[in-house]
């Protein structure tokens, strides 16, 4: 029964401050009750919390959508963690494309141009997979995860501890209002002092405005100890940004080597189709044209015209030039390029060799000498040097 006393005053209690705080709220917005204000490095304190929750927000949102563009697969992972559970494995696009061209150049052939070239671009796809599944683990970990335990933990903490200080100015107004009423009241009392009446009344006000200003100390010193928590809590701010840059850095990092990653699969890809696509495409005379060469150096080539796949293609002109070409010529190489069999000679990009052609090569061949080194070079990986 006690117990139950007990709550029941309790409740009473809650609902008078409540309604206490509603009718101080109201006066305030209607401007018919003064409002303490923040001190101004509190309130620049709490605009700056506000401002890092809302970039923050905004951050870790398009952050999980350049990781993730599909909207239902973001859908899938944030139920299975809130569920605590792990998201199952999903093939990502690069991988399935490269299986798509795997098993396009398996039916086709891999002893086919066009066959092995796609399985090998398939492979480098497959690569490129493993890479951006990597890239999301490693951006998830180190900077998705402390830019979410801000939001979904210290932030709320600050959040809490913001409305409590609101509550607490609240009441504090309130007491203030009370006191400022009761002296009011007193005042007006002890004006009509000519009957008894009266007088009790004078009496009355004054333990009024006694128990008000009572109240009014209290509120003003709960009001002080929260925003003092509350200041502390928001100085912490600073040591977010701090630790958001490291997590900044750590994503930049990730990216750097994935990119790094894939540049360097496009590249290892593009020496391997370059070994045998600029013959074969050629033989097929699908060649396109080339601007002039310059009058310091004759590109080969069209001066290797390059397409956005890095496939080199070559001009009959040049070729034809080259080829009337009597005796022996500089030419300096473009690209890497690795012999396929002893009868050619592996280049490194940027070294200058001897090349001249032999009667009855392939037109698409020459024959390049580099010390006591001989073997066949490919004319797309050169620019013949006046």
């Amino acid at each position: 029964m006690n117990i139950m006393d007990f709550n029941v005053k309790k409740l009473a209690a809650d609902a008078g401050t409540f309604l206490s705080r509603a009718v101080q709220f109201t006066e305030e917005k209607l401007g018919q009750a003064e409002k303490t204000e923040l001190d101004a490095h509190l309130e620049n304190l709490l605009s700056k919390a506000e401002c890092t929750k809302i970039w923050t927000e905004k951050i870790m949102k398009q952050t999980e959508v350049l990781l993730q563009p599909n909207p239902n697969a973001r859908i899938e992972e944030f139920v299975y963690e809130k569920l605590d559970r792990k998201a199952p494995s999903r093939i990502n696009n690069p991988e399935l494309l490269g299986q798509y061209m795997i098993d396009a150049g398996t039916e086709f052939g891999p002893g086919t141009a066009y066959g092995n070239a796609l399985i090998k671009c398939g492979e480098t796809q497959k690569r490129i997979g493993t890479a951006d599944r990597e890239l999301i683990q490693t951006s998830a970990l180190n900077f998705l995860t402390p830019l979410r335990n801000f939001i979904e933990g210290d932030y709320k903490t600050i959040a809490k501890e913001r409305k409590l200080l609101q509550n607490k100015r609240l009441d504090l107004d309130a007491a203030k209002t009370r006191l400022k009423k009761a002296k009011a009241a007193e005042t007006r009392a002890s004006q009509l002092n000519s009957a008894r009446l009266e007088g009790d009344n004078i009496m009355i006000w004054a333990e009024e405005v006694t128990k008000s200003e009572q109240e009014l100390r209290i509120t003003q010193s709960e009001f002080d100890r929260q925003a003092e928590i509350t200041r502390l809590l928001l100085e912490g701010i600073s040591s977010t940004h701090a630790h958001h840059l490291r997590c900044l850095n750590d994503f930049v990092e990730a990216q750097m080597t994935y990119y790094a990653q894939c540049y360097q699969y496009m590249l290892d890809l593009q020496k391997q189709l370059g070994r045998c696509f600029p013959s074969n495409y050629c033989n097929n005379n699908q060649t396109s044209v080339a601007p002039a060469p310059s009058a310091s150096s004759n590109v080969i080539g069209s001066s290797a015209l390059t397409s956005t796949s890095g496939l080199v293609i070559t001009s009959p002109s040049n070729l034809i030039d080259l080829k009337e070409c009597s005796g022996s010529r500089k030419a300096r190489v473009l690209y890497d390029y690795d012999a396929a069999n002893s009868s050619e000679l592996s280049l490194l990009a940027d070294e200058v060799i001897t090349v001249f052609s032999v009667v009855g090569m392939d037109s698409d061949w020459l024959m390049g000498e580099r010390g006591n080194q001989k073997g066949r070079v490919p004319i797309t990986y050169l620019e013949l040097l006046n």
